[in-house]
């Protein structure tokens, strides 16, 4: 294995704290070299000075995105933290229902991994809204900066123990059998529309604001000032009302963002 040397490392891992937000702590440098190495190796490279070289220098961005794929942890499944999706059933649809005079409800799972948790809210949005005799527009932004989970995403397709955990009826509903796996129909999967997305981005070029913003389990992987500020351009994204749905081992300082708390990690904006 190619070693890395501290220098090298905090180069890297500056470069990935200031385009993607992850702040690696030194903790992290095997996990770093280890999911780098076979990439060093496939590219000809001798040392992490090189590989550093070769991604600042590298126009098409390719190398970059190649680097964030490595380094993200896309670890999620459906039903992840079921009292979000209880409380979104039973609380926020029958409200907004009440009160969305357009019938457009915009809904942001931001961070989504390879699907499941934008799936699971298409779903749920499918079994509250069917029937309705006038049609609701609920159509779903994910988004996520790794392409591969991006790509599992988009496939909709996952293994039989990957379901076991949704209701029976959903499973005959929304999903098909495919070999071993078992795929998200197109009902669902045309009401998500899946792009790759930097929350690090200077600005969000949303035209509408959304009722709801998903993003669970991302924050934990950024420092205080990057979370605060990411923070702050939700809380711009959502329309008055609208609600922030986070992990339940992140936490929003009260008082410090414009944002009352409404339950264990979900938050409204006044």
């Amino acid at each position: 294995m190619i070693p890395i040397k501290p220098a090298e490392y905090e180069k890297l891992k500056n470069y990935i704290k200031e385009n993607y937000g992850i702040n690696l702590g030194r903790e992290k440098q095997p996990l770093v070299v280890g999911r780098l190495g076979t990439t060093l190796a496939q590219l000809g490279f001798a040392t992490f000075s090189d590989y550093y070289e070769y991604i600042v220098s590298d126009t098409s961005g390719e190398a970059a995105v190649r680097l964030i794929d490595k380094i993200s942890t896309n670890h999620t499944y459906f039903m992840r933290e079921p009292e979000h999706f209880e409380f979104y059933r039973n609380a926020l649809l029958p409200y907004w229902e009440s009160s969305i005079k357009d019938r457009d409800l915009r809904v942001w799972s931001a961070g989504c991994s390879s699907g499941e948790e934008p799936y699971t809210l298409a779903m749920l949005n499918a079994d509250y809204f069917s029937g309705q005799p006038n049609r609701w527009d609920t159509g779903l932004l994910a988004t996520d900066i790794s392409t591969q989970a991006l790509a599992k995403a988009i496939s909709g397709a996952y293994p039989a123990t990957s379901v076991e955990k949704l209701p029976p009826d959903w499973v005959r509903k929304y999903f098909r059998p495919h070999g071993p796996e078992y795929v998200v129909c197109d009902n669902i999967k045309n009401n998500v529309t899946i792009r790759r997305f930097n929350l690090m981005e200077d600005r969000f070029p949303f035209k509408r604001r959304f009722h709801a913003i998903f993003c669970r389990n991302v924050m934990i992987y950024f420092d205080e000032a990057t979370r605060s500020k990411l923070i702050q351009r939700f809380y711009e994204n959502l329309e008055p009302g609208g609600y922030l749905f986070i992990g339940h081992t992140e936490t929003i300082a009260r008082g410090s963002s414009g944002f009352a708390y409404v339950r264990p990690a979900v938050y409204r904006k006044d």
